[in-house]
């Protein structure tokens, strides 16, 4: 058969099934998603590709994500580097950009909660009812929120369980909420990221640092800190988004767009958090088979991190106006009766 005749008979099967109302193929669509943690991070395998899968499979093929090699920038950067389309898809913690987002400080003070599955569900919708929509939020569509379970004192030689235990004591933090607490209690906060923790236990620059528990594994400091204060309801906690650039989802077809939403929001929220749930348990049970000595604060430590929390809120409440939300505490009281359902208390 001639190349044209073979042309024009492929076209006018083309037409019939037009005309016959079956689909013509749909070209795949690929999203780059920027990830600033190894690929042997627990977050790589047992969140983001079983997500990546769930979207490949609701979509029956047509959308694909695919994590680029390296980040496409520091972690601080990631809010932006979707809202500019750098990469179609990252994902990184509000306090990064602290001033952009100081509506959401409320769910790294301490005693948020030490169940993350709750607590990345209760997030959720607590964005969802107060948050999305705001300014800070624009240019992009939330894709998933989540919280790790409550961050504690980890310290290389000594236990911390009474309010002098701080006192001096240098201690590698990463963020506004943490560095206020540690300061009020008498510390000195030590600005820092995570994977800098052992370097900077190693050289001697700090004493002690704050992880989840499963952070102290994942970072590889369980040689550097023995001694471990749990702190009822956590001491901290820090609060992570997964976003889309809003011009690509825009550009993705309604039923594509329905469909990762199906597995997306509350569900990848609440995968995030049983994963961090998970790994703080087995964590916190290797680090006590090694040896390790687990702590609880003294009457007097756990009151005076209350009366710290009690005084960052209400600085935190009084300032409602400037990031557009009139009524922060009833945001807060909102979070904590959906973590308590979620969490069967």
């Amino acid at each position: 058969m001639k190349l044209s005749k073979l042309f024009a008979t492929l076209s006018a099967g083309l037409v019939l099934a037009t005309a016959a109302g079956l689909p013509a193929a749909q070209a795949a669509t690929t999203l780059t998603m920027s990830s600033w943690v190894s690929p042997t991070h627990f977050l790589t395998p047992e969140v983001f590709q079983p997500w990546i899968e769930d979207v490949k499979r609701v979509t029956e093929g047509r959308v694909d994500v695919r994590i680029l090699p390296k980040p496409v920038g520091a972690p601080a950067q990631h809010w932006e580097l979707a809202r500019k389309g750098v990469a179609d898809i990252t994902w990184g913690n509000f306090t990064y950009e602290p001033d952009r987002f100081k509506a959401v400080w409320f769910s790294e003070m301490p005693f948020i909660g030490t169940k993350a599955e709750a607590s990345s569900v209760a997030l959720w919708e607590t964005y969802e009812k107060y948050l999305a929509g705001k300014p800070a939020f624009e240019g992009v569509v939330m894709l998933g929120v989540g919280l790790f379970g409550g961050g504690q004192i980890h310290h290389g030689s000594k236990n911390i369980v009474e309010p002098d235990d701080l006192k001096n004591q240098k201690v590698r933090m990463g963020g506004p909420i943490q560095k206020r607490l540690l300061e009020d209690l008498g510390a000195v906060a030590v600005a820092g990221p995570g994977p800098k923790a052992y370097e900077l236990l190693e050289s001697g620059v700090v004493d002690a640092s704050l992880h989840t528990i499963e952070s102290v594994i994942n970072f590889r400091v369980e040689d550097k800190l023995k001694h471990h204060t749990i702190v009822p309801g956590g001491f901290y906690d820090a609060s992570f988004f997964v976003v889309i650039n809003e011009g690509k989802w825009n550009k993705l077809s309604e039923a594509d767009r329905k469909a990762i939403m199906s597995v997306s929001g509350e569900k990848l929220s609440r995968l995030w958090g049983q994963r961090f749930d998970a790994q703080n348990k087995a964590g916190e049970a290797k680090l006590r088979a090694e040896g390790h000595v687990f702590n609880a604060p003294s009457k007097a430590l756990f009151e005076r991190i209350g009366a710290v929390r009690e005084r960052m809120l209400a600085d935190w409440a009084a300032e409602g106006p400037s990031f557009g939300v009139d009524k922060p505490m009833e945001m807060l009281e909102f979070f904590e009766q959906r973590y308590k359902a979620h969490a069967g208390k």
